[in-house]
């Protein structure tokens, strides 16, 4: 549907097209540049090109396949499906445009040839299907975003005026679609041209048939207005994106491509830390360029900050607010630094982030969950960010909240970060014949007690549980006493990265002096840390959750469960164990297998929707200032199952319900108890 004829009546149509374009995409490249990838190359080196196969198929099924913008896809949440069918056919009008801008300009036959007149009549239909498809879930979206406004979209940031202007963009590339599909249908409806393939277009024909009474002239001329209007707008927004969030279109896919590869819950080091210049990041150049990306690649949807348990319960942080105003800041003083740069003068730090993009209030609200990262669509990484902030106040400025201090120097200077505890190492194991691996040099695994099971009055009822479950299945294992430590999951978390490597590269050497391959833990923050960053230091060992072993033991028929426990149990999924390391089955096979228990699911928020008990990233040592405590609301979702009881398998979220269940005034009526203390109960008949 090219307009006939020449430009001017000298230059031919495709010289013009390709001309408007080259302008238009260099314009667009010059921006992107400009403010976009000059700007990300302030931020410090790191290594995200490994394994390019596996990242370029993640970078596939997150942009082309839209799986993270469909996980959430429910009757009742279908802006999922509103953004696939406008994405989807945002990419087959791109296609169009190759086909009848691009490629009829230079020969109107070309793109019937490529398609054959069938094929081609298939695709205008579709085309035209795709443009009313888009136009409704436009109008569905302005309705949602502005009138309905659910508390993912409550905040000004997702109601910018930007978005008017892109809706209006793509609504406006539709309409001019239909128009000149219309003034052609006009034109072949009075018989001034030939039908063709066009000639298909159910809309088209239909505004033909309105259009026929107007004269070849007007209809001729108009068909060919909109058509360069079409390609202006096409090239407009091209230049638009940079200045907008749908810089994301653009993002999106680097930044899936880029997205880390190890378990949600790493955290990576700061290298040569005994001769680092600094420590975290405050100026945009200590972030790194994956973190700067991560701005650009933000949609602006606020489905991390709508799942974020900070948020939820009140508190300031906004993961959503973090990425964007990161990359915010950035475009403030990213162009001063470059020029500061070039002209060595010598002010090139630029205006710190925290303290004024950033408050310091909503880096420590973070519990390190890993929702806003499950629910990113576009593989936003929030809490690196967070933590490297948290690093520069913890050991750049010394500051952090008093009781994460208090914790932090009890792990420093007592190896632990329970202060206030007369326990020793072994007090938990009295009378229970548990070997320490002095005694038991050669064990089929280490029982890694931890902290918290070892320390904690409560919790070593866990610790206890654990030594029966594997006396009862045979299992040949010894515990360290009191040469174990803290793994520092604490202190990696608040952001004293030091104190990590430290206690780190200490328990890796008690481990390899002891010949230790084989570890079971209580603990998922231990677990994390044993798997996923250990190897970081050269400590790599076969590490499992006590789920996952005694899952396995139930298996295998080397443990059983006897004595029924005729009661329902509302399952809590840890975060450091489901979301982080993606553990979920294992604990549920470990329930079913006890006679009579019945698993009572917390509907909407279990498995990789689950809600955090707000003991991580520290928490379990630093109070809550603001709004009602993250575990008293997730007590709450426990005690809505009608459960009799809450099942858990981390310490930290049973001290958490303990807690809750005593806040809520429960305590007879409602228990909190560690998978493993139930099946404990459950072996004897």
């Amino acid at each position: 549907m090219v307009p006939p004829g020449e430009i001017f009546g000298v230059i031919p149509i495709w010289i013009g097209v390709f001309a408007f374009a080259g302008v238009g995409f260099g314009i667009n490249g010059y921006l992107l540049y400009m403010r976009v990838f000059r700007l990300i190359m302030l931020g410090k080196k790191e290594n995200r090109f490994d394994r390019p196969l596996r990242r370029s198929l993640n970078a596939l099924v997150v942009s082309l396949g839209q799986r993270k913008v469909l996980q959430r896809f429910s009757w009742k949440d279908r802006a999922g499906l509103g953004h696939v069918f406008i994405f989807w056919g945002f990419l087959s009008f791109v296609a169009s445009y190759l086909l009848f801008i691009f490629i009829d300009s230079i020969d109107p036959d070309l793109s019937s040839t490529i398609l054959s007149d069938g094929g081609l009549k298939v695709f205008v239909f579709i085309i035209d299907a795709l443009g009313l498809a888009i136009l409704s879930a436009l109008v569905w979206a302005l309705f949602r975003r502005w009138v309905a406004r659910p508390h993912r979209l409550s905040f000004d940031l997702t109601r910018s005026p930007d978005a008017i202007v892109i809706v209006s963009v793509i609504a406006s590339l539709m309409v001019f679609t239909f128009l000149i599909e219309g003034f052609h249908g006009g034109m072949v409806a009075q018989g001034s041209i030939a039908a063709d393939a066009h000639s298909a277009s159910p809309v088209g024909t239909l505004l033909g048939k309105l259009f026929e009474g107007g004269s070849f002239d007007l209809l001729n001329t108009l068909h060919g207005a909109f058509w360069w209007g079409h390609l202006a707008i096409i090239l407009g927004f091209g230049i638009y994106i940079p200045f907008s969030k749908h810089m994301h279109m653009v993002g999106a896919p680097l930044n899936a491509f880029f997205h880390d590869l190890d378990a949600m819950g790493t955290l990576h080091p700061i290298p040569d830390i005994e001769t680092a210049e600094s420590y975290g990041a405050n100026n945009v150049q200590e972030f790194t360029w994956k973190e700067l990306l991560d701005g650009y690649a933000c949609a602006v949807c606020g489905r991390c900050t709508d799942v974020c348990p900070a948020n939820l319960t009140g508190k300031v942080l906004s993961p959503m607010h973090i990425v964007e105003n990161i990359k915010d800041h950035l475009l403030e003083v990213g162009p001063g630094i470059i020029k500061a740069k070039k002209d060595g003068n010598g002010k090139e730090a630029g205006i710190p982030v925290i303290g004024n993009a950033i408050s310091e209030e909503a880096i420590w609200d973070c519990v390190t969950c890993g929702a806003c990262e499950q629910e990113c669509p576009v593989a936003v990484e929030h809490i690196d960010s967070i933590v490297d902030m948290r690093r520069h106040l913890v050991l750049e400025q010394s500051k952090m909240p008093e009781t994460a201090q208090t914790a932090l120097m009890s792990m420093e200077t007592r190896g632990h970060p329970w202060s206030g505890t007369k326990f020793t190492r072994t007090d938990w194991a009295e009378g229970l014949d548990v070997k320490l691996i002095s005694e038991n040099q050669h064990p089929d695994m280490l029982f890694w007690v931890g902290c918290t099971p070892a320390l904690e009055e409560r919790s070593q009822g866990i610790a206890r549980s654990l030594v029966k479950v594997l006396k009862a299945a045979g299992v040949n294992f010894s515990i360290l006493g009191e040469e174990e430590t803290c793994t520092g999951d604490p202190a990696r978390r608040l952001g004293n990265e030091y104190l990590f490597q430290t206690l780190a590269q200490q328990n890796i050497e008690t481990f390899k002096k002891h010949g230790i391959s084989r570890i079971v833990t209580a603990c998922p923050h231990c677990f994390n840390t044993f798997k996923n960053e250990y190897p970081q230091f050269g400590g790599e060992f076969d590490v499992v959750h006590h789920n996952q072993l005694i899952a396995d033991l139930m298996a295998k028929g080397k443990l059983k469960a006897k004595k029924p426990c005729n009661k329902k149990v509302a399952y809590h999924d840890s975060c450091y164990l489901g979301r982080h390391n993606g553990i979920y089955e294992e604990p549920r096979q470990l329930l079913k297998g006890i006679p009579g228990l019945e698993i009572m699911e917390m509907k909407g928020r279990n498995r990789s929707k689950g809600f955090c008990c707000g003991a991580g990233g520290g928490h379990m040592w630093m109070e809550e200032t603001k709004g009602p405590r993250i575990n008293h609301v997730r007590t709450q979702h426990a005690l809505d199952t009608g459960a009799e009881m809450v099942g858990t398998s981390c310490p930290f979220c049973l001290q958490m319900f303990e807690d809750g269940i005593r806040v809520k005034e429960q305590e007879g009526k409602f228990q909190a108890r560690d998978l493993v203390e139930i099946l404990a109960d459950s072996l004897e008949e």
